[in-house]
């Protein structure tokens, strides 16, 4: 990590994040400190601290701003994998929904509020969502209204209902609209169902109807009526009923009940599970990125031998079920994502610096894919060169597996596209990889033509 002001955190002028030999601190501005120390002094970082809902801090007296308005710099605890709303699932997307809430409701019991409801001030950390933006606090102002009422409505309700009542895709309109779905978009797309939940009507379709009548007039946009303590606390409790009420099943996906199917026979599952847990443990690694992970079954054989994993997939039902048993388990070493690994998350904002590349975030000391380079070299025309330098780019460490064209899987994705793959062999599956990787042998998985490698990079 480069020393300096970092990118996603120049917007705010109470205080900024940056980062100086390796650890990051966060400054506050002269501007913050009386919302600064009515937090600590409250006792309200104490409670949301001690529940698990605030990132915690310690401050740091020996390091100087890094500019004239600094009044203060932390040394908040540091988030290992950062991810973003449009990366999550329903769930991980909801329960960070609820975590916004009870925030605020725990504010205006200790005369505080939170002054924006960003989901990016989300971060899932040790298995669970934690608030990260310790100078979103500020004191309560009587009388006033929720000052992030729009915030959250766009940020969560939004693109909750649009999953929830129309289609699991629209959870990545949050990557297009990074300062939340605008809310006359969500309710042309929601449908007619949705607006017989009483919630929907009023945050969402009245909402966005009273926006577009202030942006007539040009006058400010519309923020929420309740005003004082008691009626926010209100407005609270409706938008968490509202939360509560959506529910997203997915039905199964071509790849949710991937270990179920007709992939892998007893005797190679059982292999390929054997061969990961012995990789693992030989390489004691910090870190590892699980590429193409399905519902996280093989990735957690790394995070239950305390690899801080990283899983990545393009089927949201997937990743819900990876969310679910992460949740079950209380597993604080996996973090399973919605990342489609033939475009993955770019480099965005502002100078495209606010939002960083998954590559950038997620590199790390192993990496893992099994059963992904079919889909990208015959799913999404990657050719393997490419591949393996890409792969090489994402860690040092590799374990691998080719999935030949007669495969079962393999054979779906070639359907009426034969022809367009000559090069899909697994000769030159080695060649490609052997420019960028030393190869071990090829360790084959009985009752499967399937195959495992492991690589160095070289």
């Amino acid at each position: 990590m480069a020393d300096g002001v970092l990118g996603a955190s120049f917007r705010d002028p109470s205080g900024f994040v940056f980062s100086r030999d390796g650890v990051v601190h966060r400054q506050v501005n002269r501007v913050h400190a009386a919302h600064y120390e009515r937090l600590m002094g409250s006792g309200l970082y104490a409670d949301l601290v001690a529940r698990g809902l605030l990132i915690p801090h310690a401050e740091a007296p020996e390091v100087a701003p890094l500019s004239d308005e600094g009044w203060r710099v932390l040394r908040p605890e540091r988030v290992e994998a950062i991810s973003y709303p449009y990366e999550w699932c329903f769930s991980q997307l909801r329960d960070a929904a609820l975590l916004t809430l009870e925030l605020e409701r725990s504010a205006l019991r200790f005369g505080m509020t939170l002054r924006d409801a960003s989901a990016f001030n989300v971060q899932l950390h040790a298995g669970r969502p934690v608030w990260i933006d310790t100078l979103s606090f500020e004191t309560a102002r009587e009388g006033a209204p929720w000052a992030a009422y729009r915030q959250f409505c766009q940020h969560f309700l939004a693109p909750l209902a649009l999953v929830a009542h129309r289609d699991a895709r629209l959870g990545a309109l949050s990557r297009l609209h990074l300062d939340g779905v605008p809310l006359d978009l969500a309710t042309s797309l929601l449908p007619a169902r949705a607006w017989l939940d009483p919630h929907l009507w009023i945050h969402l379709r009245l909402h966005a109807r009273l926006q577009r009548r202030h942006a007539a007039r040009d006058a400010a946009p519309s923020r929420a009526r309740p005003r004082g303590a008691r009626a926010r606390e209100g407005l609270v409790a409706a938008l968490e009923a509202a939360v509560r009420r959506l529910r997203w099943r997915p039905a199964p996906s071509a790849w949710s009940d991937y270990y179920a199917g007709d992939s892998y026979a007893p005797e190679a599952a059982d292999a390929r599970r054997a061969q990961v847990a012995a990789w693992v443990e030989s390489l004691r690694p910090a870190s590892l990125l699980d590429l193409g992970a399905n519902t996280g079954e093989i990735g957690r054989i790394a995070s239950a031998r305390g690899v801080r994993t990283v899983a990545l997939d393009a089927d949201p039902a997937c990743i819900e079920t990876a969310w679910a048993a992460v949740r079950a388990q209380a597993d604080a070493r996996f973090l399973p994502l919605v990342v489609d690994l033939a475009n993955p998350s770019p480099a965005q904002g502002f100078a495209h610096e606010e939002r960083s590349a998954l590559a950038e975030r997620f590199a790390s000391e192993a990496v893992m894919a099994l059963a992904l380079v079919h889909h990208l070299a015959l799913g999404n025309n990657v050719p393997l060169p490419r591949i393996a330098e890409w792969l090489a780019r994402l860690g040092r460490e590799l374990l691998i597996e080719f999935v030949p064209a007669t495969d079962a899987k393999a054979r779906r994705l070639l359907a009426a596209r034969e022809h367009v793959f000559p090069d899909y062999t697994r000769d030159a599956f080695e060649r490609a990889f052997a420019r960028r990787f030393e190869l071990s042998p090829a360790i084959a998985l009985p009752g499967s033509d399937r195959v495992l490698y492991r690589m160095r990079r070289r």
